[in-house]
């Protein structure tokens, strides 16, 4: 049977058959029977293909989800769990902002505790950003529903909108900065992301709780495991639907 997940997805990548085996190390032939015969491949060519078409190898692939190799990958990516946020070492948070090369990912309602501790954060952020690190921010709108619903549930009412404009105040350097994007969702989070390159920190969203008191997962990514993945699918999909902030003109004009 044919695998159209994987046709459609080269498609719209703007790849050919030959493009994806260059890349991936294989001969054209082969990637176009893992199209028309639908064959999977070997897992290194197959991680090599995931990661270029920016596609998890479980949705071009659904069989691999059986594999044992995939279960035990998905296991070695955690390396540590906190019992909350307080007790993750502040300098593990600051290393996901200075350590970035390629990918600086943030994705929270107000993430106010890291600009709370290290005023130079937004200077920081513009730092990498200069130095060609793809910077993008997700903060809450403060006015959204989400917002309104997530300050009610634990217990602080407004005050997680106030939050939220604390933090972009603290972020105004880095507003309109060359690359960095910052963006303002109305989702639903189930877990604030913090994702640097390879290593992403994720706080779990608890009802009733505040997240200083949530777990909070450290994960590596490594090939072929499943959750850092689904974290990342998370973050692109609010990234998504979320919208552009732009640099206030004058500072009467900061509504936030």
């Amino acid at each position: 049977m044919a695998n159209e997940r994987l046709r459609s997805v080269i498609a719209a990548a703007g790849y050919s058959y030959e493009t994806v085996a260059t890349e991936v190390g294989v001969d054209p032939k082969t990637v176009e029977r893992w199209v028309t015969s639908g064959r999977t491949p070997h897992r290194t060519h197959r991680w090599k293909a995931a990661r270029l078409l920016s596609h998890d190898e479980a949705y071009l692939w659904p069989s691999v989800l059986g594999e044992a190799r995939t279960g035990a990958a998905s296991e070695a990516e955690l390396l540590r769990m906190y019992p909350t946020r307080g007790s993750v070492p502040m300098d593990l948070w600051m290393s996901q902002l200075r350590e970035a090369g390629e990918s600086l990912d943030l994705l929270a309602y107000a993430g106010l505790f890291l600009l709370d501790n290290n005023p130079d954060v937004a200077d920081l952020i513009k730092a990498r950003a200069e130095k060609g690190t793809q910077v993008r921010i997700l903060l809450g709108d403060p006015g959204s529903h989400a917002v309104r619903l997530r300050g009610q549930e634990e217990g602080i009412g407004d005050g997680l909108a106030e939050r939220i404009r604390i933090a972009l105040r603290y972020l105004t350097p880095a507003i309109g900065a060359p690359g960095v994007q910052i963006r303002q969702h109305s989702t639903t989070l189930y877990a604030s992301i913090y994702r640097s390159d390879d290593s992403m920190l994720v706080n779990l969203h608890i009802f009733g709780s505040g997240a200083p008191a949530n777990p909070v997962m450290h994960l590596r990514r490594v090939p072929g495991g499943r959750v850092f993945a689904s974290y990342q699918r998370s973050f692109e999909r609010v990234w998504h639907s979320a919208t552009p902030l732009t640099p206030p003109t004058s500072p009467s004009m900061m509504s936030w």
